[in-house]
């Protein structure tokens, strides 16, 4: 057989060995063999990824219906991270010298670990009937979950706002030395109640 098609219809691989000419049909019926061989070779990388992610929705899914969380896996050490158990709260301040120290004193009344400050930030807001816009300066802290009532009661006592902005979000992950560290900066924090500013 030669490399052209009976027809034809252009170049084609010559024939495979003990491969009788059958026809129209039978070359057609190779020709999607091969197709189909070289597509899955082509996507067989970018779909097993996803595959392998998706045996783990089941497991996923029924954690959802019963109300648990999935179980993490543990580390050797036997201190794995529980996820929740160190948020990051959110407060804006008026400026700079507030922040700083309103930072300062939580960390030092070990009520937060580490404290950011974002510098110009613009908020827009209702207040009063008004919308306002004003330049803030917000103040990121990490620090246990069970410490958030303690750093808000704090955040209010200090604030020069009649209305203080005080949000806290649980955190699902992260880089777990990170997370361990923020637990224990925290774990001897003081009643906020008893501890000077």
């Amino acid at each position: 057989m030669s490399l052209e098609a009976e027809k034809g219809e252009g170049v084609l691989h010559p024939p495979l060995k003990n491969q009788k000419s059958e026809g129209p049909a039978k070359l057609a019926e190779e020709k999607y063999r091969e197709a189909a061989l070289l597509l899955s070779l082509f996507w067989m990388p970018i779909l097993l990824p996803a595959a392998s992610r998706l045996l783990l929705l089941p497991r996923a899914l029924l954690s959802m219906a019963s109300g648990s969380p999935p179980a993490q896996p543990s580390s050797a050490s036997g201190s794995a991270y529980v996820p929740g158990s160190v948020s990051a709260a959110f407060v804006t301040c008026p400026n700079e010298k507030v922040a700083k120290e309103i930072a300062r004193a939580m960390v030092e009344k070990r009520l937060a670990a580490c404290v950011n400050l974002v510098p110009q930030i613009t908020s827009i807001y209702e207040w009063k009937g008004e919308i306002e816009e004003d330049s803030e300066v917000l103040m990121m802290i990490k620090t246990q979950s069970s410490l958030v009532p303690a750093l808000t009661d704090f955040v209010r006592s200090v604030h020069p706002y009649e209305v203080a902005e005080v949000i806290a979000l649980p955190v699902e992950q992260g880089n777990p030395p990170y997370l361990q560290w923020v637990r224990q900066v925290t774990e001897s924090a003081p009643d906020s109640s008893t501890a000077p500013l």
